[in-house]
Formats: structure tokens, C-alpha cells, sequence
């Protein structure tokens, strides 16, 4: 049997975008080895598979808080192995991941890759006040640390401040419009940087309705 290619590390646009998949959806066994991704939605294994040039075949497995299958891609390289564990990530890190060690250069492609891992974008019109229309970029994660140190990079950059709050188990960090149309440009820079697709269009038709209002 070929062995498999092992991992290319170097920071670019696309790693960057994988090591944030990997912040959220990725796992790190205990035995030092195996990395572990899976996604629900297979355009982002792919697109993992891509931005890392992996080797790996796709396989599938049954989690106990679905009812229908998810994609996973599992591979074993103790060099990445080290690497991941260098820049933050750790085995059973939900609750206690604080930050990572990503460079300035390419945090923006980091944190698209978190958002499409459990991110999301909402948006409705306000009955308060006519012809209001509110949207808010949200982060989430179990580790409240994590969620601190996103949102003190994020304002270090931006000079926008978000708000956390606790949903059940799972810290939120909110951005409302003002603060996300500084942001989403920073995350979203051109169209052919990976991510995906379904975020990228939701996002797309909530500025689109902003951008008309506006004129």
C-alpha cells in the first residue's frame, strides 16, 4: 500500500482556513498521531482536503446527536500531530482551547474557517422601529477563553467590540450590523479564497438587502 503523503505545513491563506475548520470540527487523538475532521456537509470536507492537499478518502460515520450520518476525513501524521498541539489545539479541547498561535497575516482566513465550522449569520426585520433591518455575525465555542481571545484580536484589528453571551453550554460572541460591515469584507476579501458556499450566498443576500437600503 502507497503511504500517504504526509502533511505540508505552511501558513497560507488556505491552511490558515483549514486550522480554523480544525479549531471547531477537528479532533486530536490521544495516541500523538491521528487528526480527526468531520462536517455534516461534504463541500467542506472537500474544501478541507483541498486546503491541506491531503491524500485521505472520505469516509462516513454516525454521531450520537444526529440522526443521519456525517463526512469525516481521519489521518495520521505525528509531525502535524506536534505542529497543532504548538499553536493551541490539544485532545479533548472543546471546553478548555484558549488561543492559537496563528499569524497576523492570514487570522482573517483563520476565522472564516472558524465561522463556516459553527459560525452563523442571521438577519430579520425589527417590528420596533419601520424598515429596520438587523443582522448579526455570530462565533460560537465551549471554551470561554477561546471566545475572549477571538474577540480581543478581532477588536485589536477592527476596533469593534461584539458582546459574549451564554447560550446553554456554548459561549457566543455577537457582532450586530455596524460592527459586522467592518468585519465580513475583512473575512470575505475576494471570491476565490476557500469557504462556503452556502454561508458565502446567505451572507451575500443580507448585504445586498443593506447595500439597497443604503443608495
Amino acid at each position: 500500500m502507497k503511504p500517504l503523503k504526509k502533511t505540508l505545513i505552511k501558513w497560507s491563506p488556505n491552511f490558515a482556513y483549514a486550522i480554523g475548520l480544525l479549531v471547531i470540527d477537528g479532533n486530536l487523538s490521544k495516541d500523538g498521531r491521528h487528526i480527526d475532521f468531520t462536517s455534516s456537509d461534504k463541500e467542506q470536507i472537500k474544501t478541507f482536503i483541498r486546503c491541506l492537499l491531503l491524500s485521505s478518502k472520505i469516509g462516513q460515520k454516525k454521531l450520537s446527536t444526529s440522526s443521519r450520518p456525517c463526512y469525516r476525513v481521519q489521518w495520521g501524521d505525528i509531525n502535524f500531530y506536534k505542529f497543532l498541539c504548538t499553536i493551541g489545539l490539544m485532545p479533548n479541547k472543546i471546553k478548555v482551547i484558549a488561543l492559537i498561535k496563528v499569524p497576523n497575516i492570514y487570522f482573517f482566513d483563520f476565522l472564516r474557517g472558524h465561522f463556516d465550522g459553527d459560525g452563523t449569520i442571521y438577519a430579520y426585520w425589527d417590528k420596533r422601529w419601520k424598515s429596520s433591518y438587523m443582522f448579526y455575525t455570530v462565533f460560537n465555542s465551549a471554551s470561554k477563553k477561546h471566545i475572549e481571545w477571538l474577540r480581543s484580536i478581532i477588536y485589536n484589528k477592527l476596533k469593534i467590540k461584539g458582546h459574549i453571551c451564554k447560550s446553554r453550554s456554548v459561549y457566543q460572541l455577537k457582532y450586530a450590523k455596524k460592527e459586522s460591515l467592518k468585519l465580513l469584507p475583512k473575512m470575505y476579501y475576494n471570491n476565490k479564497i476557500p469557504h462556503l458556499e452556502r454561508k458565502r450566498l446567505k451572507t451575500n443576500k443580507i448585504l445586498k438587502i443593506i447595500n439597497k437600503r443604503i443608495q
